[in-house]
């Protein structure tokens, strides 16, 4: 979360480009996210620099060749402001426009493939000066500032609760990531990407665990380039930020695609998906229903609904292959609904796949957007069982204060915690249902007719408070308006 000074520079920024005639504030966002990338873009050149000054050894594939060194952040921001503006809109953004573009393909990359339609929309050389003047400090070596200014932004819009467009919290995908623990044979898909966070934590996750595996050769480098990581968005905009978010950090050439998951006129295209991913990691929008017409016919074999958070639980059995695994978040709502339909779909997770997890979260980790309970539904498909106990954890705390402010709070955080059992789940057994966590087994869940809500399950103690006999509490009283009328009498004798 953006907080202290650099929260106050972004609504600098942000009333510099209000003012300056751009109005759409997912327009503001993007022209933002260009200018970060392009001074992104600088600094890994420039470190790049360093370590080959230290090396001797050359760069090895350069951001900027030769020829375009006037093309870097660090050159251009020196320049008069109409000389600026010529140079960015004319050289510097079509320049990031072609990036991953070869020589063997007219195509070049997904990411050549969003940027074709990208504008550059800054109106003056006066707004381009001033916020490249003010970008200039955001220092972007050591975290996600696009992502942290999308969601911060998005804070701004009324409607970002309804249409869904808002980031997950970067550590609740960090866990979700590391509960699965993906491996370089993974296939990852996240059919509602947005700006690609989980699949950005995913491959930071692989580099951290097991970068010598996916760099050791040419073959390796390029299936962690091209054929690891999968993601869908129906936002031309998402597609282009989270293209850019995934080149930034290593990732050449993901598969993210335009396309509407649910909807059956996508249907041809994504047959080719279905069983294809070994992991999914996703925080689809559940915005509500949709028209039985309009939404994939074989979701809706799975289960009849309109509801969009059930369509996306389906669409996440269609996509993974045979023993793939997958963690994602829903609303409460998908754990106890009496439906037809949500009974059916809780049955078949419990019964005909493996259901590993359940994470109940409080309702204040996506505030200030959205108040809604939300849980971490973590589960393997199997299409032949395998749920032999079910793993709860009620988290009670992220890190953070749960109201509209968020807060940072290290030291008040279960995410630690939740990571370490899930790791040890034997030991779980022990636990009794009073506490945190615990297992319940599959046959207690199926004569709750497959509710999955973890107070179902979870015992609370009471503690016993024994009051005072009536009548004491009321010769107690007594004895108080007694003194409080002697000392109204004392005040009006001083009084008179």
């Amino acid at each position: 979360m953006i907080t202290g000074e650099l929260k106050s520079r972004v609504d600098r920024i942000w009333d510099t480009m209000w003012s300056g005639g751009i109005s759409n504030p997912l327009s503001v966002i993007e022209q933002l996210t260009y200018l970060l990338f392009i001074k992104r873009l600088d600094e890994l050149h420039t470190r790049a620099e360093h370590k080959a000054a230290r090396t001797g050894r050359p760069i090895k594939q350069p951001l900027f060749a030769a020829h375009q060194d006037d093309l870097r952040w660090s050159r251009f921001k020196e320049l008069a402001p109409e000389q600026m503006f010529e140079t960015v809109r004319d050289r510097v953004f079509p320049f990031i426009k072609s990036i991953g573009q070869t020589s063997d393909s007219d195509e070049g990359s997904t990411y050549t493939h969003h940027m074709k339609d990208a504008l550059f929309m800054m109106p003056t050389a006066r707004v381009l000066a001033n916020v490249v003047d003010q970008l200039d400090d955001i220092d972007m070596a050591d975290r996600d500032t696009k992502g942290d200014l999308y969601e911060y932004m998005l804070g701004k819009i009324a409607t970002a609760g309804q249409n869904g467009q808002f980031r997950t919290p970067r550590h609740i995908i960090r866990l979700m990531v590391d509960m699965t623990a993906p491996t370089p044979k993974d296939v990852i898909c996240d059919p509602a990407c947005g700006t690609a966070g989980f699949l950005v934590a995913a491959s930071e996750h692989l580099v951290e665990h097991h970068g010598d595996r996916i760099y050791k050769d040419t073959q390796s480098r390029r299936r962690f380039n091209e054929g690891t990581f999968h993601g869908y968005d129906f936002d031309p905009t998402m597609l282009r930020i989270g293209s850019m978010n995934m080149l930034l950090h290593g990732v050449e050439n993901p598969d993210i695609r335009y396309r509407d998951s649910l909807a059956q006129t996508d249907l041809a295209g994504a047959e080719d998906d279905a069983e294809r991913y070994s992991l999914v990691l996703a925080n689809p929008p559940f915005a509500g229903s949709l028209d039985y017409e309009s939404t994939a016919k074989d979701l809706q074999q799975v289960v009849k609904t309109k509801k969009t958070e059930l369509l996306f639980v389906a669409l996440f059995l269609r996509l993974l292959q045979t023993g793939g695994r997958a963690a994602v978040i829903v609303p409460d709502g998908v754990l106890f609904g009496s439906s037809k339909a949500h009974r059916t779909l809780r049955k078949i997770l419990v019964e005909e796949q493996k259901l590993d997890a359940i994470v109940s979260m409080p309702s204040g980790v996506f505030k200030p957007y959205a108040g809604v309970s939300t849980a971490i539904l973590v589960f393997t498909k199997t299409n032949s069982g395998g749920t032999d106990d079910v793993w709860f954890y009620d988290m009670e705390a992220d890190g953070y204060s749960l109201d509209d402010k968020r807060t940072p709070q290290p030291d008040n955080s279960d995410l630690a915690d939740i990571l370490a059992r899930w790791r040890n789940r034997e030991a779980e057994r022990k636990r009794a249902r009073t506490d945190q966590s615990f297992l319940v087994p599959k046959a207690e869940i199926a004569g709750n007719d497959y509710d999955l809500p973890v107070n179902r399950y979870k015992e609370v103690e009471y503690e016993a408070v024994e009051y005072d006999p009536p009548k004491v509490i009321l010769k107690r009283l007594a004895r108080m308006e007694a003194e409080i009328a002697e000392e109204r009498l004392e005040l009006e004798r001083m009084l008179a």
